[in-house]
């Protein structure tokens, strides 16, 4: 069994409460209040300012030039694609500070820059196959997405070129995985939850508008 196929086994339950989560279930069919999806989009954009670095960081420590390139290009392609998004719903919008969430976060990808490659490389799969995932989904249970506010925002995430990057990502963590000891694959399991738990939790708080309490 490929490292990925375990680990996504491992996250289903988080995955599962990610899509029965009210923030999702409303974006889902149009509902969701105007404020929450853009204190979401909002914290999204301060998330991607450290999520960018740290992808740039990982293609810097591959020793494959290939994987290098890839991660490059997913740095390089995702500021495009995610400004171009933001400007669409952000525009003329001062981006506020990081929630506690976005900090918790974006602190804990951060950090595996001190662990193997292969741990950092696995802090960021969660962004990209959670976010391939629910966008899928929420394409396939949208009824009328022509009629949904938040439609582009959804059509980015189920694109192809998403679902390439994906994969592209997915397989690079699993060749990782097959190249360090049994505790390293643990330790990126460890880490992939934790940062699909994160998924969860920044959700969570944009559907809250989460504040620092001091």
């Amino acid at each position: 069994m490929k490292w990925s196929e375990y680990t996504w086994a491992q996250a289903e339950g988080i995955y599962n409460a990610i899509l029965e989560h009210p923030f999702v279930i409303e974006l889902a069919d149009g509902s969701l209040p105007r404020e929450k999806f853009l204190f979401y989009l909002g914290q999204d954009a301060r998330y991607l300012e450290s999520y960018f670095r740290v992808l740039a960081h990982i293609a810097s420590r591959l020793g494959n030039k290939a994987h290098a390139e890839t991660f490059i290009r997913f740095a390089s392609d995702g500021i495009a694609v995610e400004k171009a998004l933001h400007q669409s719903f952000l525009k003329g919008m001062t981006l506020p500070a990081k929630s506690p969430t976005c900090a918790l976060y974006t602190a804990t990808e951060m950090s595996t820059a001190y662990e193997s490659v292969a741990v950092e490389a696995a802090s960021i799969l969660p962004c990209f196959w959670v976010y391939r995932n629910v966008g899928r989904h929420i394409l396939k249970t949208c009824r009328d997405i022509g009629h949904n506010p938040y439609a582009q925002w959804i059509e980015t995430y189920a694109d192809e070129y998403f679902d390439k990057a994906t994969d592209e990502a997915m397989e690079i963590c699993d060749q990782l995985a097959q190249s360090v000891s049994e505790n390293e694959r643990l330790r990126m399991t460890d880490i992939f939850l934790t940062c699909t738990r994160l998924e969860w939790m920044f959700w969570d708080s944009a559907y809250h508008l989460e504040k620092w309490k001091i």
